[in-house]
C-alpha cells in the first residue's frame, strides 16, 4: 500500500508515560472506531486496502514517550483530511495521557513526479550527449571494417595483404597491427616477442622489409634479432617513450615516410656509440693525436707493419689493429706511436722500456699485463681456471664467475661488459645473450658450431692469441 498510496499522513505523538508501538496502534483503532461512520471506519478501510499499514516509531526518555506516526492513504484528498483530523482526537495511549498532532499530509504522487522529472532530464542528457556527423559516421564504419580484416600469417597477427604484398612492415604486437589497419595499412605483421619467428625471417628474404618498432630496449632487441636471422631493408622508430599502438594517423605516416635504410641506421648507431673512438688511417692503423712535429711511425723493427693489423712484430707486441680491433680491445690511441726519435724495439736504452706505450707487449719476465686482453686470456684460459671474466672497455675485471654461470652473469650485469673471457666452450646460448646485451667481443678456450653468429660480436679463441704472440 505504501508504494501505491496517494497521500501520506505524518503525525507526531507525545505520551506522559512509557508506551510501546502496539499501544499507539491500539489507541488509534480503538479511539477512532465509530467516529467517522461505517464508510470511513479505519479497520474496514484497511481491509479494503484504501488505508495502508500504520507505521509507528516511538522512543522513551525520562519517563515520557515521543515519536512519529505515518499512515498511507488511498482515499481522495477530502477523505484523507477527515481521517487525519480523526487521528488528532486520540487523548490516551494505554494508561498514559497522550497528544497526537498531524504535521502534514504529503502528496505521494508529487514526490514520484519529482523523481520522474529528474530521471527524464538525465535520460535526455544521455540521449543528446553526442551525435556523430556524417563524416564521423563514415570514418567509424570504415575503421571498423578495416580492423575486422586482421588475419593470421603462419600463426602471427597480420594484415590481409601480407601474403601477397611486395613490401612488409614488421611490428611488435597484435595491437600495433590493429592500429595500422585502422589507418589503412594492411601489410603489417607482428613478431610478438623478441624471438623472431622463422616465418618473418623468410618473409624478409623475398620482400622489402621495414622494421617499424618502439623506440625502447625491446624494439632494439627485436631489430638485432631480425637483422641476424633475416634481411632488414628499412627501419622506422617511434619517438622516445611512445609505442606504435599509441601513435595518431599523422604520426604513423610521418614515421614511415622518414624511414632510413638499415645500413644508415646502423652507421648512426655506431656513430652515437663510438663518438669518442679514435680516427683511423687509410691503411687501417690507428691515427694518434700527437704534437704536430711528432710523426706517427710504426716500430722500425716491424717489417710486417703494413700487413694485417692483427699481426705482431718481432718483439711479440700486437700492432695497431683495425677499427673493430681498436673498438673491441679498447687499445689506447697512443699504442701505435713511439716517442720522437726513440727506438720502438725491446732493445731500449735502459733495457726495460716497453716497445709500444699501452700495447700488449709482454713484460721482461715473459708474462702479459693482466689489464690487457691477452693478459686476461693468459690469466683465465692459459692457467686453466675453469672460470669466466667480464671485462670493461679498459679490460679491467668487472666480475668473475664459474663457466657454467656466465650466461646469467652477462644477462644480469649492471654494467654491460665490453668483453668476456671464458675458460671453456662458447655456446650459442651465451653468444646470443652477449649479442643482446651489446658485448663487443668474446674470447673462449673453444667455440661450438653456431647456427647463427651475430655480426655485432667478435668471437675468438685462445688459439688465435697464441698464433699472434708466437711469431
Amino acid at each position: 500500500m505504501q508504494d501505491s498510496a496517494k497521500y501520506l499522513i505524518h503525525a507526531n505523538i507525545r505520551a506522559s508515560g512509557v508506551v510501546e508501538r502496539s499501544d499507539v496502534v491500539g489507541a488509534i483503532f480503538g479511539q477512532t472506531e465509530g467516529l467517522l461512520g461505517s464508510e470511513l471506519d479505519l479497520r474496514d478501510l484497511q481491509e479494503s486496502s484504501k488505508v495502508g499499514r500504520i507505521d509507528v516509531d516511538i522512543d522513551s526518555e525520562g519517563g515520557r514517550s515521543f515519536g512519529t506516526v505515518t499512515v498511507a492513504s488511498g482515499l481522495d484528498k477530502v477523505e484523507t483530511a477527515v481521517l487525519s483530523a480523526a487521528l488528532e482526537t486520540i487523548e490516551r495511549v494505554g494508561p498514559c495521557r497522550a497528544e497526537l498532532r498531524v504535521s502534514n499530509i504529503e502528496d505521494a504522487r508529487a514526490a514520484k513526479r519529482r523523481e520522474l522529472v529528474d530521471r527524464a532530464v538525465e535520460l535526455l542528457a544521455e540521449f543528446d550527449d553526442r551525435q556523430l556527423t556524417s563524416e564521423e559516421l563514415l570514418a567509424e564504419v570504415r575503421q571498423r571494417a578495416e580492423v575486422g580484416d586482421i588475419t593470421d600469417y603462419e600463426g602471427l597477427p597480420a594484415g590481409p595483404r601480407v601474403a601477397d604484398s611486395d613490401a612488409v612492415i614488421v611490428v611488435e604486437g597484435r595491437a600495433d597491427v590493429r592500429q595500422l589497419l585502422g589507418y589503412g595499412i594492411k601489410n603489417a605483421v607482428a613478431v610478438e616477442g623478441t624471438n623472431v619467428p622463422d616465418a618473418v625471417a623468410a618473409l624478409s628474404r623475398g620482400r622489402t622489409l621495414t622494421a617499424f618498432l618502439d623506440g625502447d630496449r625491446g624494439g632494439d632487441l627485436i631489430l638485432r634479432e631480425l637483422a641476424q636471422v633475416g634481411e632488414v631493408d628499412y627501419v622506422a622508430i617511434t619517438p622516445t617513450g611512445e609505442s606504435v599502438e599509441d601513435l595518431s594517423r599523422e604520426a604513423v605516416l610521418d614515421a614511415l615516410r622518414e624511414k632510413v635504410s638499415y645500413e644508415e641506421f646502423e652507421q648512426e648507431a655506431l656513430t652515437e656509440d663510438d663518438g669518442s673512438s679514435p680516427q683511423v688511417d687509410a691503411d687501417g692503423g690507428s691515427a694518434v693525436v700527437t704534437e704536430p712535429e711528432s710523426p706517427t711511425t710504426a716500430a722500425p723493427d716491424s717489417p710486417d707493419s703494413s700487413t694485417d693489423s692483427r699481426e705482431t712484430g718481432r718483439d711479440g707486441s700486437q700492432a695497431a689493429g683495425s677499427v673493430d680491433d681498436q673498438r673491441g680491445e679498447g687499445m689506447d690511441t697512443s699504442a701505435a706511436t713511439a716517442t720522437e726519435g726513440a727506438d720502438a724495439t725491446p732493445a731500449a736504452d735502459d733495457g726495460d722500456e716497453p716497445g709500444e706505450t699501452g700495447s700488449t707487449t709482454p713484460d721482461s719476465d715473459g708474462t702479459a699485463d693482466p689489464e690487457t686482453l691477452p693478459g686476461q686470456v693468459r690469466a683465465v684460459i692459459d692457467e686453466g681456471t675453469g672460470r669466466a671474466r667480464l671485462l670493461d672497455a679498459g679490460f679491467g675485471t668487472l666480475a668473475e664467475v664459474d663457466t657454467d654461470a656466465v650466461f646469467d652473469a652477462v644477462a644480469d650485469a649492471a654494467e654491460v661488459p665490453a668483453a668476456v673471457v671464458i675458460d671453456g666452450s662458447l655456446s650459442q646460448r651465451v653468444l646470443d645473450v652477449a649479442a643482446q646485451r651489446g658485448v663487443e667481443q668474446v674470447v673462449a678456450a673453444s667455440a661450438d658450431s653456431f647456427v647463427k653468429q651475430p655480426t655485432g660480436v667478435r668471437v675468438r679463441t685462445a688459439a688465435d692469441f697464441e698464433a699472434t704472440t708466437s711469431t
